[in-house]
């Protein structure tokens, strides 16, 4: 592998030494000086992280931690104050109650990680997650990485102001500039050749503070040791290049997804024009001047795109120009590629494609993530890839939908299956989210197992689990944990979680109400941390699992009542419909929302108002809160990807999912009023007009949480636990 010389190695160990210290004081405060923190590279001794624990002589220092670069060093400081302290950090909150005195180690520690890189970030996280961050956030983000031993990552802000540049040097105007980029919400999809133009367009401010953001970004992430992924050049141009190169071999692509030309349909270049290399090699020489390079660059020209051609010749031509493009600027460069195409298009990639893609650059200079590997890993059928490194990662969640969900015998065997299959290429593993902020337990596990040479004992783990994420051992917590371990976070067989449930979509009679799981043991736990919430109730993140049990409670029960106004409509009992629709639209929904509305991290104005607070006008304020609305509805125009990216927000669920619901009944009850029967398409043309109501109504909502979170928990539990 061409990987021995990355960041890591050649980065100055105090400048990690300074990095990793001031960490540990943005998380403990004063009590950092209790800690002493060192980076020494002579750790990696076969080029894998390594961190060293133990509590030297001196009493004012309580544990020394060393580790082979800023992110070992912080990923050990997190094993000692998991595992010592009782300590815990998550998106949700962190848990950092300090015995005082700190702790001493009985024995020293040396741990080593089982693979040379522990990945994070998905294209798509970009526009789910991260489209509104500021600097302040993306700190936070960043320590969360370190502490969890993360050392490879995307740093994708700020590329469409270098586009930007190197379009006005080939002669695009700016109209044909605008006409091309997406809004922020959607940029994820224009930069793989999915969409152009869609609620854009980019504002000159958002260029400058994106291109601020990075600059932050890298300089934080290369200074910890981690090795950051710049994006390249896969092939797709505007039309603009069309006009001022009319010899140019471009090919106009299909439509993508449920989009028709008006907002896809973009153009990629043939993998022989010679201004493939030209525009490839000048964006990536233009990026590597702004940003500096760790070598590593990702592209996908692919992506949900079936290829022109099936032809093995023209695959290996179009990956080979890739690559190509990428070492004109930079001769060290390696290929970072997302392998999700091969799963999800398994017709068109056979062996012989695969194989045509892969091996078209030299075995080592790419590294494919097998992105979707706990449930339909790609490196068995694919003989490890064909020799290119891989990284086994766990995808888990798209679009940021909520919802409880895991597999976590999956994610606790997978790797290590992995890592010992014949001839196996694999170099790491990976957490490639669509969405974050949702189900930390998951992730705490995936980042555990990351360092990991052996499964862990699942049952035994979270009892841990809970204790450290509420600051105190507590019985009924411990049982609630293991029941949802086993039942919603342990969805096995090829499980793809897409929060189907008819609460956060278009109703209509032929809903999706299967469950991977037993319904009565998320009731039980519900029941079990409401019970506890007497000795817990006081802690910020016990607050925020309960409110995550609640709601996953009553998605449950809106399934029920789903069920129970289909049967009375379909068996024409107008009593019993109007009960459990009147139940449903003016009791439960407004009690769920009530209940999101009590945690600042369920919240709808809270995604809104950092849209806004990216803006510098106001007229840009409404551009982004625009784009904000329409991703977590529509998705798009029409409702082109009508609530792929669903969320449980307060503000959201009473002013769109439950104005649908509403709808949807008193349409019902019309049709068995009226004897006139109900037509699915006519509700469709209807709720339309309400869904996309919802994204112009102009209301703005409180950033700010009300109401006490385990007073409506408590109330919606005596009103309908079954």
């Amino acid at each position: 592998l061409l990987l021995t010389a990355t960041a890591a190695a050649r980065e100055g160990d105090p400048r990690q030494e300074a990095a990793v210290r001031a960490l540990a004081q943005r998380l403990l405060g004063p009590r950092a000086a209790a800690v002493s923190l060192s980076v020494s590279a002579a750790l990696a001794a076969d080029g894998t992280d390594a961190y060293w624990l133990r509590s030297p002589p001196d009493a004012a220092v309580a544990v020394a931690v060393t580790g082979s670069s800023g992110v070992a060093a912080a990923a050990g400081l997190y094993r000692y104050l998991r595992d010592f302290c009782g300590c815990h950090l998550s998106w949700s909150g962190a848990q950092l109650r300090l015995p005082d005195p700190l702790p001493r180690l009985p024995t020293e520690i040396r741990a080593s990680a089982p693979s040379r890189f522990r990945y994070y970030q998905n294209v798509c996280t970009q526009s789910y997650s991260y489209a509104w961050w500021d600097w302040e956030r993306w700190e936070r983000e960043i320590d969360w990485m370190a502490l969890s031993g993360i050392n490879l990552a995307l740093a994708f802000a700020g590329q469409e102001a270098v586009w930007q540049r190197v379009y006005r040097t080939l002669g695009l105007n700016q109209s044909e500039i605008d006409a091309y980029f997406t809004g922020p919400a959607f940029l994820a999809w224009n930069r793989m050749g999915n969409l152009r133009g869609w609620a854009g367009p980019l504002p000159p401010s958002w260029h400058l503070k994106q291109l601020y953001l990075q600059y932050r970004i890298v300089e934080r992430m290369r200074s910890l040791g981690m090795t950051t992924v710049l994006p390249a050049f896969a092939g797709h141009v505007p039309q603009g290049v069309l006009r001022v190169f009319p010899h140019i071999n471009a090919t106009r692509l299909g439509g993508w997804s449920h989009f028709d030309c008006t907002y896809s349909c973009t153009y990629l270049l043939d993998p022989e024009d010679a201004m493939f290399q030209v525009i490839g090699t000048l964006f990536l020489k233009e990026l590597i001047k702004e940003f500096g390079t760790d070598h590593i660059y990702s592209a996908d020209t692919f992506n949900e795109m079936t290829p022109l051609s099936s032809d093995p010749a023209y695959l290996s031509r179009a990956s080979s120009a890739v690559f190509k493009s990428m070492t004109g600027a930079d001769p060290e460069a390696v290929w970072l590629m997302q392998g999700w195409l091969f799963q999800h298009q398994p017709d068109f990639w056979q062996p012989a494609q695969v194989q045509a893609l892969l091996r078209a650059v030299p075995l080592g200079r790419m590294i494919v993530l097998d992105l979707f590997a706990e449930s339909k890993p790609v490196y068995l059928w694919t003989e490890s890839f064909y020799g290119q490194p891989f990284i086994w990662c766990m995808l888990h969640n798209f679009g940021g939908n909520h919802g409880f969900f895991g597999t976590v015998e999956a994610i606790n065997h997978g790797p290590f299956v992995a890592r010992n299959f014949p001839n196996s290429t694999m170099v790491g593993t990976g957490l490639v989210p669509e969405g974050i902020e949702q189900n930390d337990m998951v992730y705490e596990l995936m980042n555990e197992l990351g360092w990991r040479q052996e499964p862990l004992d699942l049952p035994s783990w979270v009892t841990r689990y809970a204790e450290r994420r509420y600051g105190a051992p507590n019985s009924a917590a411990a049982e609630a944990w293991q029941l949802l371990l086993r039942s919603v976070y342990n969805c096995t067989g090829v499980c793809v979680n897409h929060n189907h449930s008819p609460l956060v979509r278009r109703p209509s009679l032929h809903m999706d109400t299967e469950l991977w799981y037993n319904a009565s043991d998320v009731y039980e736990a519900w029941r079990l941390l409401l019970s506890a919430s007497a000795q817990l109730g006081s802690s910020p993140i016990f607050r925020y699992d309960l409110v995550d049990v609640t709601r996953q409670a009553a998605q449950q029960l809106v399934s029920d009542y789903y069920q129970d106004i289909r049967r009375a409509f379909q068996s024409q009992a107008l009593p019993d419909l109007l009960t459990a629709g009147g139940l449903l639209v003016y009791d439960l929904l407004p009690e769920l929302d009530s209940l999101l509305s009590s945690h600042s991290l369920f919240l709808l104005g809270r995604w809104l108002e950092s849209a806004r607070a990216m803006a510098t006008s106001d007229q840009e304020a409404e551009q982004y809160e625009l784009n904000a609305r329409n991703q977590v509805t529509l998705w798009g125009p029409s409702g082109n990807i009508l609530d792929y990216a669903n969320k449980q927000l307060g503000g959201l669920v009473l002013d769109y999912y439950g104005v649908r619901w509403s709808l949807f009944v008193s349409v019902l009850v019309e049709s068995l009023n009226s004897g006139i029967p109900f037509h699915q398409d006519q509700f469709n043309q209807a709720v339309f007009q309400v869904e996309r109501g919802f994204v112009y109504n102009r209301k703005r909502y409180p950033a700010m949480p009300a109401g006490d979170t385990l007073e409506i928990s408590r109330r919606l539990f005596l009103k309908y636990y079954p």
